[in-house]
């Protein structure tokens, strides 16, 4: 036992796993979710940053497909560009776009992992984007992202309650 947790006593050690559980709302289901500790907020973060080329490959296969499927008639679009490895379509990268998918995804599952499951023989470092993906819809998923954020790391605002 740490020198601050003999200080704060047994019984504050045996329940200091609940200090760090919030809850929240979304739709009329109230979550449960795990407050990081900073140690395993960096390793989250690394998670995150580690970006899979293979999956950034099959996205952009999947978004450039038709543009090189259809390139003859695309020959005199000024605003489709094609580069050596990459197409561009108005200004932006097709590959840069499947890159964000694929770090938009670490991030949700990473968030998603947070989630404290109902059934506490379940081990949420299981789940994949697969998993939450077919289970919720995108703008679903976005909403249990903003919430879990606020549950775990509150703004000034959310605690002032203004």
């Amino acid at each position: 036992m740490s020198k601050f947790a003999t200080a704060l006593g047994k019984k504050f050690t045996d329940k200091k796993h609940e200090l760090r559980i919030r809850s929240f709302e979304v739709g009329t289901h109230t979550f449960k979710v795990k407050v990081p500790l900073t140690v395993e907020y960096e390793i989250m973060q690394k998670r995150m940053e580690e970006i899979d080329e293979t999956l950034v490959q099959k996205y952009y296969d999947e978004m450039s497909g038709k543009y090189f499927e259809n390139k003859e008639e695309h020959k005199d679009n000024t605003d489709i560009v094609y580069k050596e490895n990459d197409i561009e379509i108005e200004g932006r990268s097709v590959r840069e776009s499947a890159k964000n998918k694929v770090i938009l995804e670490k991030r949700i599952t990473e968030m998603f992992k947070l989630i404290v499951p109902e059934d506490d023989k379940f081990d949420m470092d299981t789940i994949t984007y697969l998993d939450i993906d077919e289970f919720m819809p995108f703008p679903v998923q976005m909403e249990m992202i903003e919430a879990i954020s606020n549950a775990v790391s509150p703004s000034y605002k959310g605690n002032k309650g203004k």
